[in-house]
C-alpha cells in the first residue's frame, strides 16, 4: 500500500437511491477533479482555484483523448470538444490540512445508482487515481495525526451502531474520550518510568523511601484504573457486537410469534401446524437500547425426516454459541416429559422461562417440583450465596401482553444496574481488554519486584512492556500488521 498516491472510491452504498458520494483523497485529488471535471455556470470554478469548503456546480466529463479506447465505434457518444457528459454533480473542494485525512479532499455528489457512480470513479481512476482499500481513508486520517487509533476504531463502531446507547458510545469514544483517560495512564506509567531510567543512569544514588512510595502509589493506582477500564468490556462487547438469544422449546409453544412480538413485525411463519420453523432464522432488535440477536429455532423433538434433522442440529448449534436463551413452554398445557428434560437439559445457560398462550386456559403450573428454580423477574433475588433462580415471565404472542416484561426481564439478564451517560465514555472493545490485561500483568509485575528491591534493570523491564502495551490502544505503539487487522475490517470509501 503506497500512502504517496491519491485514492478514490465510492463512498456511500451501492445500490439506487437519490444520491451517492464519490471520494478522492491526496496530494493530486485537485489535478485528478480538474481532469474530470467541467464547471456549469458563471460562479463555477476549476476545484484546483475554487477556495477551500466551497461547492462547486457542473459536470463529471471523460474526454476522447483519454477514453479513446472507450468511444462508440464512428464516435457516437461524444459531444461538441471531444467529451462525453457523465453525470451533473456537486463537487465539494477540501484543502489540507482542515480535512478527514489532513489531505487535499474532494467530495462529489452524483445521481445514486450503481452506474452513474461506478462511471464517476472510472473516471476517477482513469485520470490517475487509484482505487481505495477498505479502511484507507481513516488509516489516513490515523497516520496523519488526526485521529488516534481508539478514535478510528469508533468509526468502524458509528458504521456499524444498531441502537442509540451504541451509537452514544462509539460518539464518545471518536470525541476522545477513552483516548484522553488513557493517554493519562500512559503519562503516569511513563514517569515513573523515567524516575527508574534515572536512577539507572545513576546508580550511586538510592530511590529515597518518600520517592519509592510515591511511585509505587502512582502504579498501583494505575492498576486500579485499569480495573476499572476491564469491568467495562462485557457492557462494550453487548453494544458493539450484540448479544445472541436462541428461542428454544417444543414445537408449536409460539417461538415463532414471540420472535415476531420482539422484533415488532412479522418475520418467521407462524401456523397451527408444529414443526412449521425447519431453519434457523437470526434478526436483531433493539431491546431497552440493547441490540439482542434472536435465533428463532425449530422445535425440540424427535425427528420425523432427513430436514427435520438438519433443523434441530442447527438449532442445538445455536443454542451453543447463544449467551442466553428464552425457554418458550405452552401455558396451555401441562408439563411434560419432554419439556422437564429440557429445563434439566438448558441448566448450565443463562435463561428466561416464557410461559406463552396465557389467554388460554392455563394448565401448566410450576409445582413444588419446580418453585424453587423460578422467580418472578418482579421478585427479589435470593440472598448472598443462595441458589439463584430463573426469571419466568408470562405473555400472550396473540396480544403482546407480557412483551414489555419480558423486555426488562431480558435487560437485567444482560446488563446489571443502570445504563448511565458515563459508562458510554469508556468502553473498551476486545483489542483495548487484551492489551489492557498484559499493561495490568506487567505492571504487578513491576510492583512486585520494586517492593522487593529487585534490580532496577528489571523494574524497568516489566514497566516497558506496560506502557508499550498501553501505547497500542491509541496507536502510540503499532505494527503494520496491527493497523491492517484494524482497518481491514473497515468498508471500501471510509
Amino acid at each position: 500500500m503506497n500512502f504517496d498516491d491519491t485514492i478514490a472510491a465510492i463512498a456511500t452504498p451501492l445500490g439506487e437511491g437519490g444520491l451517492a458520494v464519490v471520494r478522492i483523497s491526496g496530494s493530486q485529488a485537485l489535478a485528478i477533479a480538474d481532469k474530470s471535471f467541467l464547471p456549469g455556470g458563471k460562479s463555477s470554478l476549476k476545484p484546483s482555484v475554487a477556495p477551500t469548503h466551497t461547492i462547486q456546480y457542473g459536470k463529471i466529463v471523460r474526454y476522447k483523448k483519454t477514453f479513446d479506447s472507450l468511444a462508440p465505434s464512428g464516435g457516437e457518444g461524444w459531444g461538441e470538444g471531444d467529451f462525453q457528459v457523465v453525470d451533473e454533480v456537486l463537487l465539494a473542494v477540501l484543502r489540507a490540512p482542515r480535512t478527514f485525512t489532513r489531505e487535499d479532499t474532494v467530495e462529489i455528489s452524483c445521481h445514486g445508482g450503481i452506474l452513474p457512480a461506478k462511471l464517476v470513479l472510472d473516471t476517477l481512476l482513469a485520470n490517475g487515481a487509484r482505487l481505495a482499500e477498505p479502511g484507507e481513508f481513516t488509516r489516513r486520517a490515523f497516520l496523519n495525526g488526526r485521529i488516534d487509533l481508539a478514535q478510528a476504531e469508533a468509526v468502524a463502531d458509528l458504521i456499524h451502531s444498531r441502537t442509540e446507547l451504541a451509537l452514544a458510545a462509539a460518539n464518545e469514544q471518536l470525541a476522545g474520550k477513552l483516548s484522553q483517560r488513557i493517554n493519562k495512564l500512559r503519562d503516569d506509567l511513563m514517569l515513573t518510568l523515567a524516575h527508574v531510567e534515572a536512577h539507572i543512569d545513576f546508580p550511586d544514588e538510592d530511590i529515597s523511601p518518600d520517592t519509592k512510595e510515591k511511585l509505587l502509589q502512582r502504579l498501583e493506582n494505575g492498576v486500579a484504573f485499569m480495573d476499572e477500564l476491564l469491568r467495562t468490556a462485557n457492557e462494550g462487547q453487548i453494544l458493539r457486537r450484540g448479544i445472541r438469544a436462541a428461542i428454544v422449546g417444543r414445537p408449536n409453544a409460539g417461538k415463532s410469534s414471540l420472535l415476531n412480538q420482539l422484533l415488532g413485525r412479522d418475520r418467521a411463519i407462524v401456523s397451527h401446524i408444529a414443526g412449521t420453523t425447519r431453519d434457523t432464522i437470526e434478526e436483531t432488535a433493539n431491546v431497552r437500547g440493547l441490540p439482542v440477536i434472536f435465533i428463532d429455532t425449530a422445535g425440540l423433538r424427535e425427528a420425523r425426516d432427513e430436514i427435520e434433522v438438519e433443523g434441530i442440529r442447527r438449532s442445538r448449534e445455536s443454542l451453543a454459541q447463544a449467551e442466553f436463551i428464552l425457554h418458550v413452554l405452552d401455558a396451555s398445557e401441562p408439563l411434560t416429559p419432554a419439556d422437564e428434560t429440557y429445563l434439566a437439559e438448558f441448566a448450565g445457560k443463562k435463561r428466561i422461562l416464557v410461559r406463552n398462550k396465557t389467554d388460554l386456559p392455563v394448565k401448566f403450573v410450576i409445582d413444588s417440583v419446580w418453585s424453587s428454580a423460578f422467580r418472578r423477574p418482579e421478585s427479589p433475588e435470593p440472598p448472598e450465596g443462595g441458589t439463584p433462580n430463573i426469571p419466568i415471565v408470562d405473555v400472550c404472542c396473540v396480544s403482546g401482553q407480557g412483551i414489555e416484561a419480558l423486555k426488562d426481564a431480558i435487560k437485567e439478564l444482560v446488563w446489571s444496574g443502570e445504563i448511565k451517560a458515563e459508562m458510554l465514555q469508556v468502553m473498551i472493545n476486545s483489542r483495548h481488554q487484551d492489551a489492557l490485561n498484559r499493561a495490568r500483568t506487567a505492571t504487578r509485575r513491576t510492583i512486585d519486584a520494586f517492593r522487593q528491591d529487585a534490580t532496577l534493570e528489571l523494574v524497568a523491564l516489566d514497566l516497558r512492556i506496560a506502557v508499550n502495551a498501553v501505547g497500542e490502544i491509541v496507536g502510540k505503539t503499532t505494527t503494520d500488521d496491527l493497523l491492517d487487522s484494524i482497518f481491514s475490517q473497515f468498508c471500501i470509501g471510509k
